[in-house]
């Protein structure tokens, strides 16, 4: 793939939100459609250029009938599960599509309305009824915070973490998002507030957790000589990876570590850099203590040295790993599936749009999504300011 992707360019050639918070007077396919078409039109496309097509919890049949919505017939399509990192997936399957000649123009679209519709999934009893959901579906264990819970508290456990570290998480995010007017909560928020907020489930409390809105994006991605005419600068798509382990928690060989190993691995080798090269991340901040871990797994520090790494303010506006650069899950926009949004910052950081908390000469920026319960998906992409 690297020789490919240097032979066949790849770029993201337009990236646009939907409407953010809690949307009343839309649809979530009339949400994509609103930010496909602003996406395409920063791409110099159309709809009817678009010829293949990626989306994920979008009605039952998903990219069918988001394609109908729309009026697009793609080439080539796909609705692949795989939670909220399904658009860094999608990525990576769209530029095999592309540099192998299946299609020449793929868009990527989510939107949820989930905190207006008030249909997040809450509780053990919306597990499956597998076999391996018998280690689990007896215990009354919540979904999805009791799984990451799990995790959290093996991780402080193992490697002495404090719910400081995990606060300082919190606060940076909350730091970004009082730069970004499109923030879902901007006011100041400390330490202490992170520790005094109530405990949810033992040893994550509200603030260490994600938001509950309603909101989404669209993404274009495009060869070089369909990047050619894009109203606003195209953004290089260096490398991709990605990897699963398992879905149901009881299965999981370790919970200190996520399979962002592999698919950072694979990405940062297939873009040619080192984590020591990156100028922004956009990790997945469903909770806080995710973080650590994937800064660890992604190979920015040691197994065990996030708490230490992030001390110091490392993650917040100034410091030396500006991450959480919109303000994240936990600040800006959770819309059940984060991913999009990560993708989304992080192209407007390299094409310097990011206004009052833009980081200075962005030119690497990586996006990685995770999903599932605790941690079963994870994919990673590098993008560069060409």
């Amino acid at each position: 793939m690297p020789s490919q992707l240097t032979r066949t360019p790849v770029y993201i050639v337009g990236a646009a939100e939907t409407p953010l918070g809690k949307v009343a007077d839309q649809s979530e396919f009339s949400m994509v459609a609103l930010a496909a078409q602003e996406a395409l039109a920063e791409a110099g496309l159309k709809l009817r250029d678009v010829d293949a097509l990626f989306t994920n919890y979008m009605g039952e049949e998903g990219s069918v009938q988001l394609g109908e919505y729309l009026g697009i017939q793609p080439r080539y399509a796909e609705s692949s599960d795989m939670g909220g990192s399904s658009f860094e997936f999608f990525v990576h399957h769209a530029i095999t599509a592309i540099v192998t000649g299946r299609c020449e123009v793929a868009l990527i679209g989510y939107a949820s309305r989930q905190r207006s519709r008030r249909n997040r999934k809450r509780a053990a009893a919306t597990l499956d009824g597998s076999l391996a959901a018998q280690f689990e579906t007896p215990y009354g264990i919540h979904f999805p915070i009791g799984h990451y819970a799990l995790s959290a508290a093996r991780y402080m456990h193992q490697y002495g973490a404090k719910p400081e570290h995990l606060a300082e998480v919190a606060c940076a995010a909350r730091q970004w998002a009082s730069l970004n007017p499109k923030a879902f909560v901007r006011d100041a928020l400390t330490i202490d507030e992170v520790m005094a907020s109530p405990l949810l489930c033992d040893p994550l409390r509200k603030l260490d957790c994600c938001l509950v809105t309603d909101g989404g994006g669209a993404i274009v991605i495009a060869r070089a000589d369909r990047a050619a005419d894009a109203v606003k600068t195209p953004v290089r798509i260096l490398g991709a990876g990605e990897s699963h382990v398992q879905w149901h928690v009881a299965q999981c060989p370790d919970l200190t570590i996520t399979p962002g190993v592999a698919s950072g691995r694979d990405a940062f080798g297939m873009a040619g850099i080192t984590p020591q090269d990156v100028d922004v991340f956009e990790p997945y901040d469903n909770f806080t203590h995710a973080v650590l871990l994937y800064l660890e797994d992604l190979g920015f520090c040691a197994k065990g040295e996030a708490p230490d790494f992030i001390a110091g303010g490392r993650l917040r506006p100034g410091g030396g790993l500006p991450s959480m650069t919109s303000g994240g899950g936990l600040s800006y926009c959770h819309p059940g599936a984060l991913g999009i949004l990560l993708l989304i910052e992080a192209v407007r950081q390299l094409r310097g749009e990011a206004g009052a908390r833009q980081v200075p000469d962005a030119s690497i920026a990586v996006a990685h999504g995770t999903g599932g319960l605790a941690f079963s998906t994870a994919s990673t992409v590098v993008l560069a300011r060409d």
